[in-house]
């Protein structure tokens, strides 16, 4: 479901999420990308929704001009010395040096993630830090994903773990029981990638956004509203390749 609000002579389409984890306020989130969501309870009508949205329109549209200014600062990475690259929610200089093939290397170390490679050519630098990120990825989530099926009473057994990169998702659960996890997610903070991890590990239970899924969200992560908000915030600089 999608809503328009207008604020002077723009316009700004809104997408619904109708949820049962909230009572009766109705929540508006404008994220970095641009996007604006309406969290809005079960059973409220359009024309309710879109009421409660047109009156907060000066508040979104501030925020849209926000984030906007942001994302025009936002360059696309060069893999250069000096960047910024994040590793479990640290921000971390990258400083590249030459090294011979044998002598390869990604390392974490006083605040640098210091690659070392035969060529400083940024093309090549990137493949090897990508490589690096999916292998702490494999390891970091695999660890993640048995703590949380260790934790939670409802999974007797560990599903499939497979990684593949998405340009706007961070997870999914197959209808098989894999669950698809993005390798730049271990870009993210700690509680960012808890969440994606519970989110996907309770559609083995409830394969939809249905009232009984959000309570099972609620019950076993009661923040995750907040990390789900600080990941949606981080998203478009994480994903940036």
């Amino acid at each position: 479901m999608k809503v328009l609000i207008r604020y002077g002579d723009d316009t700004a389409q809104c997408d619904v999420q109708e949820s049962a984890s909230i009572a009766s306020k109705i929540r508006i989130h404008v994220y970095p990308n641009g996007r604006i969501e309406i969290e809005a309870p079960l059973g409220k009508s359009v024309n309710e929704i879109q009421n409660a949205a047109q009156k907060r329109a000066r508040w979104v549209f501030s925020h849209l001009k926000v984030a906007s200014s942001a994302r025009a600062l936002s360059l696309a990475r060069e893999y250069v010395s000096g960047e910024g690259h994040f590793y479990l929610g640290r921000r971390y200089k990258l400083t590249v040096s030459p090294a011979p093939m044998a002598q390869s290397s990604v390392k974490l170390t006083r605040g640098r993630l210091e690659v070392a490679v035969y060529s400083c050519d940024p093309a090549v630098v990137r493949r090897r830090l990508k490589n690096w990120y999916h292998e702490r990825a494999q390891d970091y989530l695999s660890r993640r994903l048995s703590h949380w099926v260790a934790t939670l009473p409802f999974l007797k057994v560990e599903p499939p773990l497979k990684l593949i990169s998405m340009s706007t998702q961070w997870g999914s659960c197959s209808p098989q029981g894999t669950i698809h996890l993005n390798p730049a997610l271990v870009k993210a903070p700690r509680q960012c990638i808890d969440y994606v991890i519970v989110h996907e590990v309770c559609h083995l239970v409830e394969h939809n956004h249905s009232r009984r899924f959000y309570h099972l969200l609620d019950r076993y992560m009661p923040d995750w509203r907040s990390a789900k908000a600080e990941l949606d915030g981080l998203a478009e600089m994480l994903l940036m390749e």
